[in-house]
Order: structure tokens, then sequence, then C-alpha cells
């Protein structure tokens, strides 16, 4: 007795507690939370070693009881309910820890570089559309969290490990003005599309670095079977000295410390850095995917993603761009249960970051809301070309998800080249078929067409449409390196 009365004096004055210390969490397990409905999901953290854990949850008011290890770690599975809340989740393990405000719905995790980063209040001389407003409306009431990787205590950090990390600096906010203004414009259009629609609480998880190429948010294991990746620097013992470039040092800081908690599916918007090794590019995407899904371990999580904008990069007559965005549309077929959103109509001269993000947001919805959720009448995936038939000097194209036709009918259509066996591309002029719907294009410099070309630059603009409003995806019908 005198000796636990002499260690609780001591702890008292020492500012150190004598009774064991709370559990502690990683950082995405917090109050204010989204946890995704009507699923089991994972809780993680430390607790006294070799103690009794409870668990309880206020949603269907269950307590779920483990022992923590001996190295004070534990882990546990719950099972949530349809969409709702506020609720609670208490933990014991002889001092009570209780999260707040947890709301039940739909998480989705939102990656990628500076156009999936570009907040709602905008860059630096680089406006969003239309952001003060959304920002001066929202309201703490609106069912939309935030996780912000980079942000803790109103400290911005920049993350990278050079080996999986179990935790980060990152906290979940509310619907707040001050905190939507620095949420990813892209992601937060997307969250409030879907809760509109969906009547549910939405999550969106931001893990994000501008400039960044793919392969810093790949794995090592997903990256070994790409031997022109180098990944020696991963074990030279020195400091990362490139977070935009260096192989696995994004995933290991701000994605493996997340692979544990439950979510839908993915959104990503990155391509602008890999335009020098799009070739590459072309295979590392669906070596991405898989690993993620993968690592979360839900079978085949949506993975939605966002085609690169017209922006003169080198040149806006130059190819790099289009060479990238060519790889991208490939990912539709090689990448299952995905989705390309498409943004030729919202490029820009001068900004690379498009100022229309809710365009971006909205398409992402609707790939979500069509494929994943199931919801009809509406259309989702952008045209996208098929085939190609040479008559009488011409060279008609078909296309795919146009199936109520192309627009505007009737019109001369710009944005498209035609060329011969000299491979010498000039301007054409196309038109929709009235009966077919095809797409008919020639030019009285190219008598006898070999190959046609559309909106394949670094800037270009959209001129064909399906009925749903989504623009025709840029393509060519050659495979001609220049």
């Amino acid at each position: 007795m005198k000796l636990k009365l002499f260690s609780l004096v001591m702890g008292l004055l020492l500012g150190v507690p004598a009774l064991q210390a709370k559990v502690e969490l990683p950082s995405v397990l917090a109050s204010n939370m989204v946890l995704q409905q009507k699923t089991s999901v994972k809780l993680w953290g430390k607790a006294k070693p070799s103690a009794q854990l409870t668990i309880k949850t206020s949603w269907n008011n269950r307590t779920v009881k483990t022992k923590v290890g001996a190295d004070g770690k534990w882990e546990v599975e719950i099972y949530t309910s349809k969409a709702g809340g506020p609720y609670e989740i208490t933990f014991n393990d002889g001092e009570k820890l209780t999260l707040e405000n947890i709301l039940l719905g739909e998480v989705w995790l939102c990656m990628g570089q500076s156009n999936m980063e570009m907040p709602i209040r905008g860059f630096d001389r680089q406006p969003h559309r239309g952001g003060n407003d959304i920002i001066a409306r929202s309201k703490a009431s609106t069912p939309i969290r935030i996780f912000n990787t980079d942000r803790k205590d109103g400290t911005w950090f920049r993350q990278s490990a050079k080996t999986p990390q179990e935790d980060m600096h990152g906290e979940w906010q509310v619907n707040s003005p001050e905190n939507v203004a620095i949420a990813s414009a892209a992601a937060y259009h997307f969250a409030r599309y879907i809760q509109e629609v969906l009547e549910v609480p939405v999550g969106i998880m931001v893990s994000t670095l501008g400039g960044s190429m793919i392969e810093p948010w790949m794995s090592r294991e997903a990256l070994k079977a790409f031997p022109s990746v180098n990944l020696s620097m991963l074990d030279n013992g020195q400091p990362v000295k490139s977070l935009h470039t260096e192989p696995t040092v994004l995933f290991n800081a701000k994605v493996a410390p997340l692979t544990k908690f439950a979510i839908k599916g993915f959104l990503w918007y990155q391509g602008e850095s890999n335009r020098s090794n799009y070739k590459l590019y072309k295979d590392l995407v669906p070596a991405f995917v898989k690993d993620l899904r993968n690592r979360w371990g839900r079978g085949d999580l949506p993975f939605y993603y966002v085609e690169i904008a017209p922006f003169d990069y080198e040149g806006a007559n130059d190819i790099s761009a289009a060479r990238l965005r060519e790889v991208q549309a490939t990912h539709m077929k090689s990448i299952p249960n995905s989705g390309m959103v498409t943004t030729l109509d919202i490029g820009n001269h001068v900004f690379i970051h498009p100022m229309d993000k809710a365009t971006v947001g909205q398409r992402l919805a609707w790939w979500a809301l069509g494929k994943t959720y199931g919801l009809k009448g509406f259309g989702y995936a952008p045209p996208i070309y098929k085939s190609m038939e040479i008559k009488e000097h011409k060279v008609y194209i078909n296309v795919e998800n146009a199936g109520n036709g192309l627009c505007p009918m009737w019109t001369p259509l710009k944005g498209f080249e035609i060329a011969g066996e000299d491979r010498v591309f000039h301007p054409a002029s196309a038109e929709i078929e009235t009966k077919t719907c095809r797409l008919a294009v020639s030019s009285p410099e190219v008598p006898n067409p070999v190959a046609v070309r559309y909106g394949y630059h670094n800037y270009a603009e959209a001129y064909v449409f399906n009925i749903e409003g989504l623009p025709l995806v840029p393509f060519r019908t050659d495979n001609w390196d220049k």
C-alpha cells in the first residue's frame, strides 16, 4: 500500500501518470472520422502491454475484447452498420479513451500530384473557379469529412520515408470554411456530389504531392518487377533527397499507414511528371493498382483516374502530353474496374492546373455513381476511339460509349489531322454522319489517307462530345514514333 501511494505521489510530482497511459491510436483513427458503412473495419494501435482492452461502438452498443500483445500492439475487426451518425467508440485498457463525432458512410482515398492537391481556395496566382463561394457556404453540419495527410494541429508537413511507416502526420477535419478552403478541390467536388446524391456521409482521405512521379507512390515490392527503376537509394543509408522522384518514399510515408483503413475505392490524378517515361508508365499504373488492391485486401476496389489536361508544356504543338494521355486511355482496358475522366475541354494554355475542378469532381462522381453504386439513366464513360475504315478518300472513325450518337451534328469539326503514306499530317475537315454517327475525316491535300489524329498535341481543344456532354478522348490511328 505504501509503495503504491509512493508511486502515485511521485508520478504526480514528476508530471508522469502513475496509471497506465490511454490507448494510443494512429492519426487516421480519430474523432470526426468516417468509417466505411456496412462492412468489417479494422481498429488498431498501442496500449498497456498484455492488458485486456475493451472496445465499445455506439452504433450497435456492442463490446469487443482483445488482449494487448507483449509489445503493446493490438488489432481488432469490428462491423459497421448502415450510414449514419454521429457515433462514439470507447477504448478501455484501464483508462478510457473516447472518439467522438464519428460517421458511417462512404470513404475514398484520393491520391496524386498537384492537380489533386490543388485546394478549393486555389494556388497562389492560380485560381479555382467558384472556390470562394464553396468555402463561404461550407457548414460543419454537412456530413463530409476530410483526412489530410499533410496537416496536423494547424501545421503543414511534407513526409517521406525509405521504409514503410505505421503512422503519419494527418488529421480528420469537419466541413467548416477554414477546412474546406485547404481541401483538395477535385476530391471535395467528388465528395460533395456523391454525398448529395447518395444522402450518406462521405469521407475523403487526401494524400498528394505536387510534381511527384508515380514511382514514389509505389511500394518496393511492386517496383521490383521493373529493372529500369533504380531502388539502390533505399539502402544507401542517406536521407531522402527528392520526395518527387525517389521510388517508394511517398508510398512508405503517405500510403502504407492507411492500408488497414477500410475504403470504398481510389481516385487518382497524376501523370504530368511521367511524360518523359510514358512507355514505362503504361505498365507502372496497372502494377500500382494491383499492389494497392492486394494491400487493402478488399477485392478489385474501383480505381477512377483523371486524364492530364491540355497545357503548353514544352510547346503547344508538341506531343509529350498526348502520348501520356494515349497511355492513360489504355488503362481503362488494362485495369479491371477502372474508369477515366476526360479533361480535353477544360485545359488552359498557361495554367497547368485547370481552374475548373468542379467538372473533374463531377465526372469522377459519375463513374462512382454509375459503375460502383449502380445508379442508371446517365452517362459516365467517355466516347473513345474504336476502329477506322478507309473509303473514297475519307477515313471513317467509329467510337465506343456513344450509343445515342455524337455531337454537334451538321457542323464542321476542328481538331482533326490526316496523313497519307508519307506520314505528314495535314489539318482535316470532319463531320458526323447523320445516319451512322461515324466521324468522316478528309482533306484535299491527302487523297489517299492512311491515318487520323484528333487532339493529339500537348495543348488541344475539345470539338466532339457524346450526347451526355463527355468529350471524345484524344486518339490516333497510327503507331508512328513521331
